[in-house]
């Protein structure tokens, strides 16, 4: 099977070198720098199975920057394109994937589109209604930045937005890859749509319960561990996304909150409106109890979303920076994947004595290279993981 992928970031690469493994992928991207990596067996991207994937495995995949050649003859055509979320329109933007649609439809009208880019409820069925057609369909991932590719090894379910045999042979296609033997689950577009949306607001709902649980114990003078841990001994509540930080950010979490409340707009609801407040409310707390200690130089420890990332986008760490600014404190910022003086409006200190002479250290994740000045950081970090 010949499949185009339009999109390599972390679902479309961990999509591509998956399918690669049997089927001629082409993979297409707009980053010389990304194609050109790809091409030469090297991962633009800090993913461990990715690397070792892209080095080790035979793979039928190469990246290119022109689609509309391959559209005439794909057998199957994925969009793994980004959704930001327009928080003035309070909608995802889907303009890229509406380009990308308009342009394989001019090329070849016939050939199955799936989708795996997050979308907005209904998106899927509208666009079909739009050309006329029925060969438009949703498919969910379910990915972690930085194991993304482990992840579609060992996919928890496989979600096919139709109930059909084309559905399912789309299903399979996956699952021939799996290291596992994950469930499929076959569906309707609109609800496969709200499966992803539900299922990642879901999860920062538990970031903002563990965070709120967090905050209740820092003001009270409690042992916030020790009360995670009593509470998640409780097999129905188990021991994950219980690590508390200083709010839930990425890519996925808070975009997809925004759009489900965003939907809830005329439907009752209380909480899912509450979880995005939530995590306004917890990064705004951080920031004042930093603020209580009044340091003259604050330390930023790194920047990055997740440890073993390099990837800045949607931080929650910037949330408190940006308050902490508000309030016209004199920041620098160690990040060692930062390789300039200034980074929005702070110093960039790289070398480590220097920078651990700041008045306090500020870490939504800590690790070994603060045990010496563990007096001076700030971090509700207790698990010491992700």
């Amino acid at each position: 099977m010949k499949i185009t992928l339009v999109g390599l970031g972390y679902v479309g690469l961990s999509n591509a070198i998956l399918l690669g493994l049997s089927n001629e992928v082409i993979g297409i991207d707009v980053d010389d720098r990304k194609i050109d990596m790809i091409n030469n067996k090297k991962s633009p991207l800090v993913d461990k199975e990715i690397i070792e994937y892209l080095e080790n495995k035979d793979l039928n995949l190469r990246a290119e920057r022109a689609p509309k050649v391959h559209y005439k003859d794909s057998d199957l055509v994925i969009l793994a394109l980004p959704t930001n979320y327009d928080e003035v329109k309070e909608h995802f933007d889907t303009s890229y994937l509406d380009g990308a649609i308009k342009e394989v439809k001019e090329v070849n009208e016939d050939v199955t589109i799936l989708i795996k880019s997050t979308i907005p409820i209904g998106y899927t069925e509208s666009k079909n209604k739009e050309y006329g057609c029925d060969n438009i369909i949703f498919s969910p991932e379910f990915l972690r930045e930085g194991r993304a590719l482990y992840d579609c090894l060992h996919p928890s379910r496989i979600i096919v937005g139709e109930k059909s045999d084309r559905g399912m042979e789309i299903a399979e296609l996956f699952k021939h890859e799996a290291l596992n033997d994950p469930e499929i689950i076959l569906m309707e577009s609109s609800e496969a749509e709200a499966v992803k949306l539900f299922a990642n607001t879901y999860l920062a709902m538990r970031v903002a319960y563990f965070n709120e649980l967090d905050s209740f114990a820092e003001v009270k003078g409690l042992n916030s561990k020790d009360i995670i841990k009593g509470v998640c001994g409780d097999p129905r509540i188990g021991n994950h996304y219980n690590n508390p930080s200083f709010g839930y950010g990425g890519y996925c979490l808070p975009k997809d909150s925004m759009q489900l409340s965003s939907n809830f707009r005329d439907v009752p609801n209380a909480m899912f409106n509450a979880v995005v407040d939530a995590n306004k409310i917890r990064k705004d707390f951080v920031s004042d109890r930093i603020l209580t200690k009044e340091p003259k130089t604050i330390g930023i420890y790194r920047l990055v979303m997740k440890k073993g990332s390099d990837n800045f986008r949607k931080s929650a760490i910037f949330d408190v920076v940006k308050n902490l600014k508000a309030k016209g404190s004199d920041l620098i910022v160690y990040e060692p994947n930062v390789d300039k003086e200034n980074f929005e409006g702070m110093r960039v200190v790289n070398d480590l004595d220097e920078f651990k002479k700041a008045d306090i250290i500020v870490a939504n994740r800590i690790d070994e290279n603060l045990v010496d000045v563990e007096d001076k950081v700030y971090s509700r970090d207790v698990f010491n993981r992700d």
